[in-house]
């Protein structure tokens, strides 16, 4: 079966790369979204759900640089100059999934007090849900286009031949 980078990471060393790619930055980023939806329709902005909500912005934030850094360093750029790019297909759910994270990071660094420090805490929270936005904007695309067979714009093997992974993920 042909596919994508993207998809072929999650696969790949079961059930490490799922948990680590995608089953906790997905929980993490869950969980700010839906914390953030409470805090947004009660205007309760103390107490526990506030506090969950700011530790899941920090974590996730601070997890996607170490994320981001490493599959930057073991897949964007080993890929890249080996010229394996499986069509624009694989490039966008890459390149989605690492984009996705960067409201994530600008969450954490906002909650840390080095970004927007003096705005109002309705200016942060409007950027809080714009970035929570954005993340699950880029963080669908990367996962249905991670999902399709690259092959579909050409350029690549034939359907069926498998695309043996030659980078360590």
């Amino acid at each position: 079966m042909n596919m994508t980078h993207y998809m072929e990471l999650l696969a790949v060393n079961q059930p490490w790369n799922l948990l680590i790619f995608m089953a906790i930055p997905v929980v993490l980023a869950e969980t700010l979204a839906i914390t953030e939806l409470y805090l947004l329709f009660t205007r309760h902005y103390t107490g526990w759900v506030h506090s969950l909500s700011r530790a899941a912005g920090i974590t996730v934030g601070l997890y996607f640089v170490g994320v981001i850094i490493y599959l930057i360093t073991n897949a964007v750029i080993p890929i890249t100059q080996a010229g394996e790019w499986r069509t624009a297909i694989d490039v966008i759910a890459v390149g989605c999934y690492l984009i996705g994270g960067l409201p994530l990071i600008y969450i954490a660094l906002q909650e840390l007090g080095w970004v927007n420090a003096r705005s109002s805490d309705d200016d942060k929270r409007k950027v809080h849900a714009i970035c929570v936005a954005l993340f699950l904007v880029f963080g669908h695309i990367a996962m249905i286009a991670g999902m399709l067979d690259p092959t579909l714009l050409g350029n690549g093997p034939s359907a069926g031949q498998d695309m043996p992974m030659q980078h360590q993920h």
